[in-house]
Order: structure tokens, then C-alpha cells, then sequence
């Protein structure tokens, strides 16, 4: 398991992580700093437990916002594809149709 330092808020932190995840890691680390500086902008200096706790669900809010979005995205999806396929299925119909008449003035 790996070991690093992260700063949140300007102090650091250390954490540990499995190996081949530490830019990820970090990456997660930056963007909680950004947001708990954002709280601490916004409502000043609270302590670390409450700017990490309003930080934290500032984030979680964020999350279920973007899985909301992912839901509704996932569900038109969904219907185009069942769209594509009924429309598929029309145009195989058609084409069978058509070749049959072809057949059909070909023979006569």
C-alpha cells in the first residue's frame, strides 16, 4: 500500500492508498481542497471538522446531481435504442416487402 501527503486547507495530511493510485489520489485530494476553500471563503474559518463536513456534502451534493443526470441520460439512451430497433425492424419489413414485389413483377 502506498503512503502520501496531501494538504487540504493548507495542512497536511497523510493517507495511504493501493499502489498505481497515488495521481488519483491526489487528484481527489485537490478537488476537496478547492472545495473546502470554497466553504471557508463562503463562511469562514469553521474548524477543520465542520469546513471538512460542509465541504464533504457539497461534493455528495454534487454527486447526486451528477447521478440524477447520468440516470435520466441513462434512460433516453434506453429509449433511443428501442427507438433504433423498432425503426430497424420497419425498414426490414419493408425492404422484404419491396423485394417481394420486385420478385413478383420479375416473374410475370
Amino acid at each position: 500500500m502506498a503512503q502520501l501527503n496531501v494538504e487540504v486547507n493548507g495542512r497536511p495530511y497523510a493517507v495511504g492508498c493501493e499502489d498505481g493510485q497515488e495521481s488519483h489520489l491526489q487528484e481527489l485530494a485537490r478537488m476537496f481542497d478547492k472545495q473546502v476553500r470554497h466553504v471557508s471563503e463562503d463562511m469562514g474559518q469553521l474548524g477543520d471538522t465542520r469546513l471538512f463536513l460542509m465541504g464533504a456534502l457539497l461534493l455528495a451534493d454534487e454527486l447526486a446531481d451528477a447521478k440524477g443526470r447520468l440516470g435520466v441520460l441513462q434512460a433516453e439512451v434506453g429509449k433511443l435504442q428501442s427507438d433504433r430497433s423498432r425503426i430497424e425492424a420497419r425498414a426490414v419489413t419493408a425492404l422484404e416487402a419491396a423485394a417481394q414485389k420486385i420478385e413478383k413483377m420479375g416473374a410475370e
